[in-house]
């Protein structure tokens, strides 16, 4: 197999990219002087060696502290826990400023039946953080209120009902856990993504939230 083609496939795993969009990327590079190309896999290498993932909410963050900004700033509303599915729906909620609490992000793998041992634990990792999240670096933490906030897709529905499988063990099992669980509004279309729905849609779908 040619560099080209090899490079080709590896775009080819991106998300939403096919195979001519990856054939382009891979022809774009080519015209690019050594320089440019020295800069991208510079950037590239940055990434993996200075990100690192927030003990408590999985956001990717660069910095010596264990906890992400998010997390770490007082101006956080520590009663409140929203739990999405990818970190581009974070930036998309942090856009509106209509949320000020924390974050969970599942990040759950493909197919919830084909990936069940990691999103098991992915889910675990979720029920720790509520049950007891000083351990995962918050404190003066007491989640009064926990929003669900997965994409209002197949994927999205299958870990909304995961997740409230596992809050409903909470609250059964530990009497001290006492929150209420709510959803976004719908005013996202079905079939839509948090990432992609414009800053009113999701203002709407906060305030509205059930």
């Amino acid at each position: 197999m040619d560099i080209i083609q090899r490079l080709s496939n590896l775009f080819s795993d991106f998300p939403t990219v096919g195979p001519r969009t990856a054939s382009r990327f891979v022809f774009y590079l080519m015209r690019q002087p050594k320089e440019r190309i020295e800069e991208i896999t510079n950037a590239i290498l940055e990434l993996k060696n200075k990100i690192k993932f927030c003990s408590f909410c999985l956001n990717p963050h660069q910095g010596d502290n264990l906890l992400c900004p998010i997390c770490t700033s007082y101006n956080r509303n520590k009663n409140l826990l929203c739990i999405i599915e990818k970190e581009q729906d974070l930036i998309s909620i942090e856009k509106t400023g209509k949320y000020n609490g924390l974050y969970f992000i599942l990040n759950l793998s493909g197919s919830l039946t084909r990936n069940q041992e990691i999103n098991t634990l992915k889910l675990e990792g979720l029920k720790q953080r509520i049950i007891n999240p000083e351990k995962f670096n918050i404190k003066d933490a007491k989640f009064v209120e926990i929003i669900i906030a997965t994409n209002p897709t197949p994927e999205g529905i299958n870990a909304s009902v995961l997740v409230e499988r596992i809050l409903k063990e909470i609250l059964r099992l530990y009497s001290g856990q006492g929150f209420k669980v709510t959803h976004l509004a719908r005013g996202i279309p079905v079939g839509g993504e948090l990432e992609y729905a414009d800053e009113e849609t999701l203002e709407s779908a906060f305030e509205g939230r059930k």
